[in-house]
């Protein structure tokens, strides 16, 4: 599968005439608790040449494909990247940590890092994770089957809101094993449970509803939604002019 990735990307540079400068796994394996039939998310950032850039009116930036059975493909362009980067988006946030590379051009994590805490907002990523959270609770979980993988999803979001809200200066790991510190001890035993479920099950598996880690749920979730409008927010130098020196040393290739 890797061997496919590797070759899927260099279509890409060929077929579009770009540079990808990154390229991460993004979902359930990077977080850490992927089924055996999961798919690959496989997220990258690219860059045009630099004339791409020199018309009136801006081009696409963003490249999706059909999503099959093995691999879901995605990017954004690097000004669209950095924009968002500038807005403290934490999707963006975590792809910059994912612990599965795939490919990256020498020194553009590196060039990109002494930026990140200028550019975190605990507020917008308490927001982001709220709102995947808030589906788990008002919507996949309140059956007495629930889905395992939108389970984990739920909890997942839960911690790194929790995260924020006890570290409002630091970005939430992607990984879900450290996140994991912050849950309370007595789940142990049912989340040990469940994840041993979940690495032999397949995405579609449903579980009877675990009450005590639901109840969890939505007490995170009524604690961060009352946490958002008051979380402090620090204040950092404007990113802007270091970002616009990163964009444009990255329009062309590095020596």
């Amino acid at each position: 599968m890797h061997a496919r990735i590797q070759t899927a990307l260099t279509q890409l540079e060929a077929t579009h005439n770009i540079r990808i400068l990154y390229a991460c796994e993004s979902g359930s394996r990077a977080w850490g608790f992927p089924s055996p039939d999961s798919d690959y998310d496989v997220r990258f950032l690219y860059a045009h040449p630099a004339d791409w850039y020199l018309t009136l009116d801006e081009g696409p930036d963003t490249l999706n494909f059909p999503v099959d059975e093995e691999l879901d493909l995605a990017g954004w362009e690097l000004r669209k990247a950095l924009k968002l980067l500038r807005g403290s988006n934490a999707t963006l946030f975590e792809w910059l940590q994912s612990p599965v590379v795939y490919r990256e051009a020498a020194g553009f994590r590196v060039a990109l890092e002494p930026l990140l805490p200028a550019c975190w907002n605990p507020r917008a990523g308490l927001h982001h994770y709220l709102g995947q959270l808030r589906r788990g609770v008002e919507e996949d979980l309140t059956g007495e089957q629930v889905r395992l993988k939108r389970l984990f999803y739920a909890l997942r979001s839960a911690l790194a809101a929790h995260w924020i809200q006890r570290y409002p200066d630091e970005v939430p790991p992607m990984e879900f094993a450290l996140l994991r510190e912050l849950l309370p001890s007595t789940l142990d035993g049912v989340v040990d449970e469940l994840l041993a479920r979940k690495a032999t099950a397949d995405e579609k598996t449903t579980v009877p509803r675990p009450a005590e880690l639901v109840a969890f749920l939505q007490q995170e979730y009524a604690v961060g939604q009352a946490a958002r409008a008051t979380l402090p927010v620090p204040r950092h130098p404007e990113p802007t002019p270091a970002l616009d020196t990163v964009f444009r040393a990255w329009l062309q290739p590095q020596p």
